[in-house]
């Protein structure tokens, strides 16, 4: 089948949804927004902290924010992007009120204002610990009523279509590599149908679900990076990798790992070891409230000094009442597990959290392939830089999506639909019936990434984990070519993928740098002991 819509958006969380609203609230044409499960799973839904944004103008400025931004991506941040971001940050949460989202406030009216690592004020807007949930529940009612926007849930974009789909040879030299569509997978018919558009937009999100431990929903295979990289565009930063340093550890819940956020640091948590001992003291004058790299790597050290598969976070001291109120479904969740956090320490240990690279753009959003736009956390705008400063991601997923459609329509008489591109051909190929190969696989690219290009990395890591991605990938595509796509196939390709381009990067930075951090090339003095 092939379906017509002038903007075919890739992903349904706060990137792909802002964008949707912007274009059909224009009223130049029809959007579709494909969604791989239901619209309210994404990365998005599972933000606890907030949104980080200059709002208190008596206390903050735009020059802190963006200083807090390039010293938390160790000077590598692109400063014009940090620029864009910060200074359309009170404008993009305006919008995101008018959509419906809810931030707290105080008795006066103005914005309750959280302090995250990494953060030299108050800046951060939230809505209790749920954040993520509450702009996605406003997005999701916004772009529901809207009707101009057609949705389709539990569809899988299997690839974009670009000259190569209609003969033409296409490298990573080839000059206007042009998108028009993507072939998608309909759960319902089992057929892989064509989405011709005008524009299309990824707004696929991360891709934390590579690892074995992640906060990440496990749709969080890198599906939008995976397909823009096979179809040629750039991808860059891709060895930058967040690992969050407090996850709930509990074992067995590892895909996903329940996020305990950064705000309870800024609220006066206190990392310790089991044994009560503080540590942070030894390795940031920022003691518990340093980023987020820093953390991790100091726990990370802590962990194997000792022998331990965990750290402890402490709000022992804190106000009872007061946590309760604050951090409702943390201390739901803890205490479904036998943890009251007003009396006992919250385990915890890092994990996969957040992607600081992906699709190049610039600050239209605009990637290498034209008609091809990238938004949210599978696009690498340098903002982030080496490392992702806390609560950034939300309001630069809101920033760019506006960018986005601000240059799309602006240029949407330019692109017209390619009628010549041919339907999906799968005439040949056999079902699928080796889903134990595919499901063993997966766990071994977990277990490939979380062993050798993790927190801490070497060389010799790093090229074993290349080799054994080697393998798997001529094993897949083998396969690939020989069965019918299904998703669990598809994702597998794209968790490959994505692991090869970390891995390949992190050995082209000869260098310890933000997230990447290999004993070959050490930076820190404390790490040289």
């Amino acid at each position: 089948m092939i379906r017509k819509f002038d903007f075919l958006i890739i992903g349904s969380g706060v990137a792909g949804m802002s964008y949707a609203l912007q274009v059909a609230e224009s009223g130049k044409g029809k959007v579709a927004l494909v969604c791989k499960t239901t619209i309210e799973e994404s990365n998005t839904s599972k933000a606890q902290g907030g949104i980080a944004s200059v709002t208190d103008m008596e206390k903050d400025d735009y020059r802190k924010h963006i200083k807090d931004t390039l010293v938390a991506g160790d000077y590598i941040s692109d400063p014009r992007a940090v620029e864009q971001v910060v200074k359309g940050g009170p404008a993009a949460i305006s919008r995101l009120v008018e959509w419906g989202v809810n931030f707290d406030k105080k008795a006066d009216g103005t914005f309750d204002l959280h302090r995250e690592g990494g953060h030299s004020e108050f800046r951060i807007l939230h809505h209790a610990d749920d954040t993520g949930f509450e702009i996605q529940r406003g997005l999701i009612e916004a772009v529901l009523a809207h009707p101009a926007i057609t949705v389709f849930e539990n569809h899988f974009a299997v690839e974009i279509i670009t000259q190569h789909h209609l003969g033409i040879e296409v490298t990573r030299r080839t000059p206007d590599i042009e998108c028009y569509g993507a072939y998608i997978l309909d759960p319902d018919t089992r057929k892989i149908d064509t989405f011709l558009s005008r524009v299309t937009v990824m707004a696929t999100g991360g891709c934390g679900a590579v690892y074995a431990s992640t906060t990440n929903p496990n749709i969080a295979t890198g599906d939008g990076i995976a397909m823009a990289y096979r179809a040629k565009a750039t991808v860059k930063d891709m060895e930058f990798v967040q690992f969050h340093p407090t996850a709930l550890y509990h074992p067995g819940e590892t895909h996903p790992a329940f996020l305990i956020t950064e705000a309870m640091r800024g609220y006066g948590g206190i990392l310790r070891l089991p044994d009560g001992a503080e540590f942070m003291q030894k390795y940031d004058k920022r003691l518990s409230l340093a980023p987020r790299d820093i953390v991790a790597r100091a726990i990370d050290k802590e962990m194997k000094i000792h022998g331990i598969d965990h750290v402890c976070l402490d709000v022992t001291h804190k106000d009872a009442e007061e946590t309760r109120r604050h951090f409702p479904n943390i201390y739901a969740k803890c205490l479904s597990i036998g943890i009251d956090i007003t009396k006992q320490y919250i385990p915890v240990a890092p994990c996969a959290h957040y992607l600081c690279g992906g699709i190049l753009v610039d600050l239209n959003a605009c990637s290498s392939i034209k008609r091809l736009y990238a938004v949210g956390e599978c696009s690498c705008t340098g903002l982030h830089g080496g490392n992702r400063l806390a609560s950034n991601s939300l309001l630069e997923a809101v920033v760019y999506a506006e960018a986005a459609a601000r240059h799309s329509l602006a240029h949407l008489n330019e692109y017209a639909f390619n009628d010549r591109v041919p339907e999906w051909n799968d005439e040949g190929t056999l079902s699928n019936e080796e889903k134990i190969l595919i499901a063993q696989d997966a766990k071994e690219v977990w277990q490939i990434m979380s062993s050798y290009v993790g927190i801490v990395r070497s060389d010799l890591r790093l090229k074993r984990a290349w080799t054994r991605l080697d393998l798997l990938y001529e094993e897949t595509e083998e396969l690939f070519k020989r069965v019918k796509a299904t998703p669990d196939l598809c994702e597998l390709r794209n968790m490959i993928n994505v692991g090869y381009l970390i891995t390949r990067q992190a050995i082209e930075r000869k260098e310890s740098r933000g997230l990447h951090y290999t004993i070959d090339y050490p930076k820190h003095a404390y790490d040289q002991k």
